[in-house]
């Protein structure tokens, strides 16, 4: 199969159940469509707006149904909304200034960039909405220099995640081993933490860092990004990649050059990379548990419109999967 073909599988079977649209726009009003479930049992009169930075990573529709279930068990109207892409940032602002134009209680978001959401964001608290931040922090730095006031925010440690994956595939590898990231979009705080993670571990380690590099979280961009790393260092024996859907892209290249003696470990434990660790394909991934965090960004919302003291930061458990039959490199 060649990677065109397999990335359109791939998006093929993420997509299922979404309605297909010809612009990012009428991908918004799709994906916003498919929320009525939570919009019918409106008990408690409050609405809720979570805004996702896409529903093409099996991640987020975790996420998804995490919120849905505590919308349901509250009687709360639910929206969703989200981006076509991870990186359609400037999709993402709009949809929280026309969230604020329509108006709603609360706006739950995981931010595709922790700097360039601020103003918008803004924007919904001078309009008396209220903001949970979940999944990628956003910068604090960026949100005083616009007077936004703090914001409750749930996710994982990310570093100390990311620090625990890339330990694992350390541990298959010899001593000195020449080692690889693939990070997330620079701009995030999340992937920032994740590089964090991966370099303190590889440190730690004795591994040998000979690059890192964005893919964006994206599959066919990891597939060239891991060619480009062989080319540059054909001694490479282990690449962390900041997320599942770049671990798929870099194990995918790995096996269409006859290179799969180089390991990868990933981040997200989506069903893909779950397949991939029971194969022996994947080291190890984390699981991040995305429902968890949109059930508690929903509930943390209705707690702070019900006038409740709420934690400044909400930390879910993050898990370790191992492959049940991780190679070790000759």
């Amino acid at each position: 199969m060649t990677f065109s073909k397999f990335r359109q599988l791939i998006v093929a079977l993420l997509l299922i159940g979404l309605a297909a649209c010809d612009s990012e726009q009428a991908s918004i009003s799709a994906i916003t469509a498919s929320a009525p479930a939570a919009a019918t049992s409106n008990t408690n009169g409050l609405r809720v707006s979570l805004v996702m930075k896409t529903l093409t990573n099996p991640f987020f529709i975790e996420m998804e149904k995490g919120a849905r279930r505590a919308a349901q068990e509250t009687g709360t109207r639910l929206e969703i909304k989200t981006a076509t892409q991870e990186t359609s940032i400037e999709q993402q602002i709009k949809i929280v200034e026309d969230t604020v134009k329509r108006g709603t209680d609360a706006i739950v978001i995981a931010p595709g960039d922790s700097v360039r959401l601020v103003p918008a964001l803004k924007q919904a608290q001078q309009a008396g909405i209220h903001i949970v931040n979940i999944d990628n922090r956003l910068d604090t730095r960026a949100m005083a220099a616009q007077g936004m006031r703090p914001v409750p925010f749930i996710s994982i440690n990310n570093e100390a995640a990311a620090f625990t994956s890339a330990m694992e595939l350390s541990r298959h590898l010899p001593a000195h081993s020449a080692v690889a990231i693939i990070e997330g979009i620079p701009s995030a705080d999340n992937a920032k933490q994740r590089r964090l993670g991966a370099q303190r571990a590889f440190q730690q380690a004795g591994m040998q860092l000979v690059a890192s590099e964005s893919a964006y979280w994206k599959i066919d961009d990891a597939y060239h990004v891991t060619e480009s790393l062989l080319k540059q260092h054909p001694n490479l024996r282990g690449i962390f990649c900041a997320n599942d859907m770049m671990a798929i892209g870099a194990r995918k290249y790995l096996t269409d050059s006859k290179r799969t003696h180089i390991l990868v470990a990933g981040f997200d434990a989506i069903p893909d990379a779950r397949q991939a660790l029971a194969r022996g394909e994947l080291v190890a991934t984390m699981d991040q548990q995305g429902n968890e965090q949109g059930y508690q960004g929903v509930k943390t919302a209705l707690a702070m419109l019900a006038g409740k003291p709420v934690p400044a930061e909400l930390l879910v458990d993050s898990v370790l999967l191992r492959g049940t039959r991780p190679g070790t490199a000759p």
